[in-house]
């Protein structure tokens, strides 16, 4: 059965979401420049972003950076500057160099907008009918739609990208919105239903808990979606929250999708025996490799 993209839409609240900018203030950081942002949403809540971009000025390629979880909710957007434990150094001024103009803001609960915590914030959204992740996509939409009109942007050649929650917000984004040109994700891609019945699912936090999610569609199947868009899928087969037989039963469905489109050649999968979950030396440079060739 065909997975129903406008009801996908709906439980990801795009188009749900808006994000004004307030302030802006740019540094030269030497081979680059950083733009602190601060956006209002819809609500009056303020949110923190952070902007990596090459001094030119000249449209370039951009890539929609979306942070991680990690149980670091302290650090948000400000792993495009400063990095994670799970990351083997900071990508934005990795990205400026290579070219490319990058844009992390604070998801709910995270870094500017830590003062709440996920429980709270992801109870509230279910008591609703809604979810955490739903809101998280439809301000990483409306972050998207700030990107795509900024006149550095080249609004044709926007990635995404994104480690462990980031990941599957990215794949989840990219599955919706083909204004994602092209996509690298790591170790957060697995089939959902084997995750419940490895017992490995209460691995993942509150906040990914989409109710009915599994109805519309499986992880395999959304990730089918962005087919014929180049994807990088990078996977570790000693990380717990991503067991090797979830990702196999995801990647069948996902390979299926891409060779239907006509496009298996688009999908590439880096998968390490003896990586958990992390980022490692080998996914670093699949990673650039990826955005290099499919950005440039």
């Amino acid at each position: 059965m065909a997975t129903d993209i406008e009801k996908l839409r709906r439980s990801f609240e795009v188009g749900g979401h808006s994000l004004r900018e307030v302030q802006r203030d740019a540094s030269d950081e030497g081979g680059h420049i950083v733009e602190r942002l601060i956006f209002e949403t819809g609500y009056g809540e303020a949110v923190r972003g952070l902007l990596a971009r090459p001094k030119s000025g000249a449209p370039s390629p951009a890539i929609l950076y979306i942070h991680a979880h990690g149980a670091r909710h302290d650090i948000g957007a400000a792993e495009l500057l400063d990095g994670r434990p799970a990351l083997k150094e900071p990508l934005g001024p990795v990205f400026a160099a290579m070219g490319f103009a990058t844009l992390a803001i604070d998801m709910p609960g995270f870094g500017s907008r830590s003062g709440r915590s996920e429980s709270e914030l992801a109870k509230a959204r279910l008591w609703l009918g809604q979810s955490l992740a739903g809101q998280m996509l439809g301000e990483q939409t409306a972050a998207l739609s700030w990107l795509a009109v900024q006149p550095f942007v080249d609004a044709r050649r926007i990635g995404c990208f994104g480690i462990s929650m980031g990941a599957t917000l990215g794949y989840w984004l990219a599955a919706v919105d083909n204004r994602v040109a092209t996509l690298a994700h790591l170790c957060c891609y697995a089939d959902f239903a084997t995750l419940i019945e490895l017992g490995a699912h209460d691995l993942h936090g509150i906040y990914l808990t989409i109710p009915g999610l599994l109805n519309i569609a499986s992880n395999g199947e959304i990730a089918g979606l962005i087919a014929p868009r180049p994807q990088l899928i990078c996977i570790g087969n000693l990380d717990p929250l991503t067991p090797p037989v979830a990702v196999d039963r995801a990647l069948a469905q996902t390979r299926a999708a891409y060779e239907q489109a006509g496009a298996a050649d688009r999908l590439l999968v880096h998968r390490e025996a003896d990586t958990g979950h992390q980022e490692s030396p080998e996914m670093r440079r699949a990673v650039l490799d990826f955005f290099r060739r499919n950005l440039d």
